[in-house]
């Protein structure tokens, strides 16, 4: 018999208290230009795979090692990685970011991660060898739970949105785009009140 309820989230700004490539942006004086092609991103002004190749391309001359040293250090909403480590098997992570970059992350807030795929070379990233498709990975997930909650902020969480059968769009580190919150069932700014209603659709 499925579980009855499965969260899906988005990982930077809903997880994160801070976004990660504009992070990784300072390590090479970058970091306004990464902010700016993050946040048209985020906003739907560029689509993401074209944005996301751009990005990594800006970042590649970082190590795999110096990259994954400052993406472990990288805040978490500390009372929603608690709710997701309380209940592991019903909760997922769903990132365009990398499998390099995010995996300190992931161990932290430990649950399955459905990621992007870095093209590697020894200790440097070539380029992206896999996207994800967000929404196909919530109609996977779908098929093993009765119900499906999605928490997200951006545009390139539309298409997991359309797939929830509970949509919350979360501003905690930023305002969610005005495209989520049409789509959302909940709204909220406050990770407190974020678990409290994850609290009540378990």
């Amino acid at each position: 018999m499925p579980l009855e309820t499965a969260f899906c989230f988005d990982l930077d700004g809903t997880l994160t208290k801070q976004e990660i490539l504009p992070l990784l942006a300072k390590e090479v004086g970058l970091a306004e230009e990464m902010s700016a092609l993050t946040m048209a991103t985020m906003q739907g002004v560029l689509p993401f795979q074209q944005s996301f190749r751009l990005r990594v391309r800006l970042l590649s001359e970082i190590s795999l090692k110096r990259a994954q040293e400052i993406v472990a250090t990288v805040p978490l909403y500390a009372l929603t990685s608690d709710f997701i480590r309380a209940h592991s098997k019903q909760c997922f992570v769903i990132t365009g970011n990398l499998d390099v970059w995010v995996s300190g992350l992931m161990e932290r807030i430990a649950c399955p991660a459905i990621t992007a795929k870095a093209e590697i070379e020894g200790d440097c990233l070539r380029g992206v060898s896999h996207f994800i498709d967000k929404g196909e990975a919530v109609r996977k997930i779908k098929k093993d739970f009765e119900k499906v909650v999605i928490i997200g902020d951006g545009m390139n969480d539309v298409p997991m949105f359309e797939q929830g059968d509970v949509k919350i769009a979360f501003g905690g580190t930023h305002p969610p785009i005005d495209t989520l919150i049409k789509m959302a069932d909940y709204v909220t700014y406050h990770e407190r009140g974020l678990c409290c209603l994850l609290d009540t659709l378990l």
